[in-house]
């Protein structure tokens, strides 16, 4: 059997003075070792060239990086929002669009929550610590393979089934959140501070599934459960 090929967006990043594309390569590794073959989207890519080349994919999988343009959420911008790539946001929310429209598999990480929540019509927090202070760590200093604070999962939701928990201690690196959440879209998943932590779809039929914090950094550690996530990405996209 071939191994469902699975778009993963990439980013812009200025290293060593010079403009360079890529991805995180755990998040590769995370897909490989689900039996998945990556494909990596970068936003140097047209939205034409990016919806063309996801025609040659059978699954989604939104990566994290910079804020979501507010504008996308009919917002003002909050004077802690970070970096915006314009590119990025409308390739990403055409990716969503198309993804759907073929019934393929998202998984969303990070901003990925983020961008799949404002795709279907949710707004986000701008900025935690400055908006919605609390004394969870949201934004940890600690590697990014620490696990920094509990999560609950609703019991019978889709995530919980495929992770087999209903609260662990998650990863967590971000300064922005889901606000309101989209038409469309349930919440599954809450820090103690309730901020969301995972969403999907609503529609049983429809896979789509988001976390805020980062299962890659954590998937290929023994008995971590994370690798689950891409594993589910990966048995979907065989289905499509």
């Amino acid at each position: 059997m071939s191994r469902p090929r699975i778009a993963i967006t990439g980013v812009t990043r200025e290293w060593d003075g010079q403009p360079r594309v890529g991805v995180n390569a755990n998040y590769v590794r995370a897909v490989l070792a689900a039996g998945g073959l990556p494909i990596i989207f970068v936003p140097e890519l047209s939205c034409e060239q990016t919806i063309e080349l996801f025609g040659e994919c059978d699954g989604l999988l939104l990566t994290g990086g910079e804020d979501v343009d507010p504008c996308h959420y009919g917002a003002t911008p909050h004077p802690k929002l970070g970096m915006v790539d314009p590119r990025r946001d409308v390739n990403e929310l055409a990716l969503v669009a198309e993804a759907r429209a073929r019934d393929l598999p998202i998984l969303g990480i990070c901003r990925g929550i983020q961008l799949c929540n404002v795709a279907f019509g949710g707004t986000l927090v701008q900025d935690l610590a400055s908006e919605r202070p609390s004394d969870v760590s949201h934004d940890s200093p600690s590697s990014r393979d620490v696990r920094s604070h509990p999560v609950t999962l609703t019991e019978a939701s889709r995530l919980a089934e495929i992770l087999g928990v209903t609260s662990f201690h998650a990863n967590s690196f971000h300064h922005q959140a889901v606000d309101r959440v989209g038409a469309g879209l349930v919440a599954t998943a809450v820090a103690p501070d309730e901020v969301i932590e995972g969403l999907e779809s609503a529609d049983p039929h429809e896979w789509i599934v988001a976390v805020q914090w980062h299962p890659e950094e954590l998937a290929l550690q023994p008995e971590s459960a994370d690798l689950k996530l891409f594993a589910a990405l990966i048995t979907a996209a065989r289905r499509s």
